[in-house]
């Protein structure tokens, strides 16, 4: 038994006649009355009464009326289902964030696609890079906004770099160099407070080199596995830090977000997903931040300190 089967006998009940129905689905009549009698033939029952005078529904026939109309129905929303999931515009999708990256754009982001695409959940979560990348590359997560991957995972996830974020210095605000851009050289003699490495390797390797291109190995004093702890301790007085400026929302009465006069000190970041399970919904996703990509860099870029 076909789908064809049951739509040629269905026109046949509906418009109560072959030849209604052979002309409803511009086909010959001929067609229609042998698939419908294959029909009956394999199912070992009569769907329809034919008389010169008027065609009928056997009792069977209205029975299984009803229940091939349903079948039908049913295969042509399986059909528009799997179209829409094709086009990204129904499904799920599994987004991690870096806070102190993403935080700034990706709400709304989010927000508009929800709004744009109602088929589609979205599961949205804060995950450090390490763990977005491994998260990646398990399937347990579909997109991450992260910084730049690292070895193993660059080579085993797909990276577009989103934006370049400048580093700023935060400084307490009684440094004799609080509130002007510096120039990075010149802290070569401060004590540095930073993430531990685990928390983010790409940023804590650019902090390092940054400052090795600067001519000094910086002096960490002290290391935190929460990005706020770092700030505190700067306000405490135990030293300072680097920061991409995409953190300068975060704001400590008493500290200083300088601007370094360094243009190439910036860190990227990245969109990333998995090579080899890419789908419609996640296509649709991707195509909806790159068309806004602009505005968010824009919107960074303008954004005064």
């Amino acid at each position: 038994m076909e789908l064809r089967h049951l739509r040629y006998f269905c026109a046949v009940a509906e418009w109560k006649g072959f030849n209604r129905a052979a002309k409803a689905l511009h086909v010959s009549q001929s067609a229609i009355s042998d698939q419908v009698l294959d029909l009956e033939r394999e199912m070992g029952v009569t769907l329809i009464n034919r008389s010169r005078q008027r065609l009928s529904l056997t009792p069977v026939g209205e029975v299984f009326f009803e229940d091939a109309r349903r079948i039908l129905a049913d295969a042509e929303s399986a059909v528009d289902r799997a179209r829409r999931t094709s086009r990204g515009e129904i499904g799920s999708l599994r987004i991690a964030f870096l806070v102190w990256g993403a935080s700034s754009f990706l709400p709304g982001v989010i927000r508009e696609f929800r709004q744009q695409h109602p088929g589609v959940h979205l599961s949205v979560r804060e995950m450090l890079p390490n763990e977005q990348a491994r998260a990646l590359v398990q399937g347990s997560l579909d997109v991450g906004f992260t910084r730049p991957l690292l070895p193993p995972y660059a080579g085993q996830l797909h990276s577009e770099t989103l934006y370049c974020d400048p580093f700023l210095a935060v400084l307490p605000c009684d440094h004799p160099r609080a509130r002007c851009p510096v120039h990075l050289k010149d802290l070569a003699n401060e004590p540095f407070v930073l993430c531990e490495r685990e928390i983010s390797p790409a940023l804590f390797d650019r902090i390092i080199y940054m400052c090795s291109r600067a001519g000094f190995a910086p002096r960490i004093v002290q290391t935190s596995n929460v990005f706020s702890s770092v700030l505190a301790l700067v306000e405490a007085g135990e030293g300072i830090t680097l920061i991409p400026s995409s953190l300068r929302h975060v704001r400590f009465s008493d500290l200083a977000f300088c601007p370094i006069d360094d243009s190439d000190g910036t860190i990227e970041l990245v969109m990333a997903w998995p090579q080899e399970r890419s789908t419609g919904i996640l296509q649709s996703f991707l195509d909806f931040v790159r068309a806004r990509i602009e505005v968010i860099r824009g919107s960074l870029l303008n954004d005064p300190l």
